[in-house]
This record gives structure tokens, sequence and C-alpha cells, in this order.
């Protein structure tokens, strides 16, 4: 985390939030809403531990997995960066950490609000173990 934090600074972060329990889409719209500027967040790329995308489809709606909801949608940090400065900071964190990072969407002038578009991209992501801890 002291890393993220680091690399933030670094590269001029606006904002961020872990994503848990109210999964990538719950924690996108909960910045949204508290930013100064009217401005919403469209994800078109969704990261997801691996295998559990097939398990969402299997169990329907069930999770609303593949709807944003859950937990299992990434478990990391979700960023906002200014858009010229997103591909370094994710570079750096992959050189730095080994893990990747991914530019999950853009930041548009809008009502404080967040959405996933219609057939976004499902990002796999694998567990990477790293002194017998997994993540």
């Amino acid at each position: 985390m002291f890393l993220g934090a680091r690399l933030m600074h670094k590269y001029n972060a606006h904002g961020a939030t872990d994503v848990t329990g109210f999964g990538i889409l719950g924690h996108a719209q909960n910045l949204a809403k508290n930013q100064k500027n009217e401005v919403s967040f469209v994800i078109h790329n969704l990261p997801i531990i691996a295998k559990m995308a097939a398990v969402g489809r299997a169990c329907s709606s069930m999770f609303q997995l593949l709807q944003g909801y859950s937990p299992e949608t990434s478990g990391g940090l979700l960023i906002c960066l200014p858009r010229e400065q997103a591909a370094a900071f994710c570079k750096d964190i992959e050189k730095q950490e080994g893990y990747s990072a991914w530019i999950i969407g853009i930041v548009e002038k809008g009502n404080r609000t967040a959405r996933i578009i219609d057939k976004p991209r499902v990002i796999e992501v694998p567990s990477k173990e790293k002194d017998g801890e997994l993540w």
C-alpha cells in the first residue's frame, strides 16, 4: 500500500478508494458522488479474479459479479489519475511491485455517477503468490 500511495503522489492522483465489499462499481459510484466537479465514471474494462467470471455466469446474477457489485471484481485500488499519467502509473506499479494494473475506464462530465458499459472487456486477474501469500 505504501508504494501505491507514493506513486499516487508521483502521478498526481485525484482520488482513490479500495475495492472490497461494494465491488468495483459500488466503490466507483461512491467516489464519483464525492467529487468537487460534476463527473461520471465510465468503466470499459472489468478486472475479475481468474475463473470467477465463469462462476458469475453460471450463477446468473446472484452475485452481481459482471454487474460490478461483487467483491471479486478486483480487490485492489481504484485510482483516479490524469489521462496522460495513467499508462505510466500502470507500468511503474508493474515494474516495482510485479503486479499488473489496468486503465479500466474514463472520467467524463456527468452527474456524479458511475456505470459499466454494455459488454465490458473482462480481464481475468490471476492470483500471484508472493512470500507464501496470495495477492
